[in-house]
């Protein structure tokens, strides 16, 4: 299936999945999973179950149905039932599921693929995001620490006033998995051969909306390959990153990142 892990706050419009939440977090996944589909299959056909064990989406769960109207009837029934102890709290989903879309346009449909292109470019925009507030979780304290540091250094120490920091943690960098989409990617890792235009326009322009390769005077082995929008650029990244590229300079494979704001 796959939808968004955390439900927004609001009222979404009906449709065929119910979002559960307020769910036993100890319990095993398989027995939560079977547990929802015995309440759940009572109302409609069940085309999916989505749980998961990571710690942003414990305590939650998808019920995807064939249809709104066993979605609405589920909610409106199961809305407060106990469930391990602890009473559902049930709602319509805000993001469409793999599996309605799949059912209603069909596994090889364009709308299937730019569903999930954007479940993509949304999940990788909230890891950014998270990575970008813990990093600015992390810096108070690091000012707190180096102040109290420097408060009982005897005062010759202030002849250092002006020098770059040596501690890593004094500047936030977020690592290249966690960059948010852009519509640029950043090619690094190019073997022999493949610093030219056209060799790597063949690759990249087979996604959508390609614009252009960049090549950088006088570096061998980076690029910088541009699209219309950040859907092309992500559908791009995942379709080459870690592909090995005529002798891939000793079978290492290519790096496919965003560029950097």
């Amino acid at each position: 299936m796959a939808v968004t892990s955390s439900q927004p706050e609001g009222s979404a419009p009906p449709n065929p999945t119910v979002y559960i939440r307020n769910l036993e977090e100890g319990i095993k996944l398989p027995a939560l999973t079977t547990a929802l589909h015995e309440i759940f299959s009572e109302y409609g056909t069940i085309l999916d179950i989505v749980a998961k064990s990571n710690l942003r989406a414990k305590g939650q769960a998808f019920v995807v149905f064939d249809n709104a109207e066993s979605a609405a009837n589920a909610i409106d029934e199961v809305n407060g039932f106990e469930l391990f102890d602890k009473p559902m709290v049930c709602d319509f989903a805000r993001s469409r599921s793999d599996a309605t879309v799949k059912k209603t346009a069909g596994e090889e449909s364009e709308e299937f693929e730019a569903h999930k292109r954007h479940r993509l470019a949304e999940k990788e925009r909230k890891q950014a995001l998270a990575a970008s507030q813990q990093s600015k979780l992390k810096r108070p304290a690091d000012a707190t620490m180096t102040n109290t540091t420097e408060a009982n250094k005897p005062a010759k120490a202030a002849r250092g006033t002006g020098l770059k920091s040596s501690n890593p943690s004094s500047t936030a960098i977020v690592p290249d998995e966690y960059l948010p989409p852009n519509k640029i990617l950043f090619v690094q890792n190019l073997p022999e051969g493949y610093n030219d235009i056209d060799a790597l326009g063949a690759i990249f322009g087979r996604f959508e909306g390609f614009r252009e390769v960049r090549l950088v005077p006088g570096r061998k082995g980076i690029a910088f390959v541009e699209y219309e929008s950040e859907v092309g650029a992500i559908g791009a990244k995942e379709g080459t990153a870690g592909m090995v590229l005529g002798d891939g300079a000793g079978g290492k494979g290519i790096k496919v990142t965003y560029q950097r704001q």
